[in-house]
């Protein structure tokens, strides 16, 4: 009896630690985490949650953007996003083409939403207004 319950509780550990190691291999926070490590693109969003600030790794910066909900024609939608760098140092070498994909990317799962760049990137994006 021993023996069989010893059995069980194995195979009972088994599929838990089966079960912890998909989860890990899954976490879109940690997909985020090795990007940014390796200097890719990933956008992680919870776009359900109008709280959760979103993230993106791009060409080895970090960006993070804070969703404000408004109203629209028919309906309430984000309609303002406000996007920063978390270094400043990481923006060497990125260009305002790069900040258009970003954009891009954005408004692709935010159509309705008028992003906001902070300093320093919109000082650079104001000079495409002019």
């Amino acid at each position: 009896m021993a023996l069989l319950l010893f059995r069980l509780l194995i195979i009972i550990l088994i599929i838990y630690i089966f079960y912890k190691g998909v989860r890990f291999l899954t976490d879109p926070k940690r997909k985020l985490d090795e990007a940014y490590e390796k200097g890719q693109y990933y956008f992680y969003d919870d776009v359900k949650n109008v709280r959760k600030n979103f993230f993106i790794s791009y060409k080895g910066a970090l960006f993070e953007g804070e969703k404000y909900l408004g109203t629209t024609e028919d309906a309430f939608e984000v309609v303002s996003i406000f996007v920063w760098v978390h270094d400043v140092t990481k923006l060497q070498g990125l260009t305002k083409d790069d900040f258009y994909f970003l954009e891009k990317e954005i408004l692709m799962s935010y159509p309705k939403a008028k992003i906001n760049w902070k300093n320093p990137i919109e000082q650079l994006m104001k000079d495409q207004n002019v």
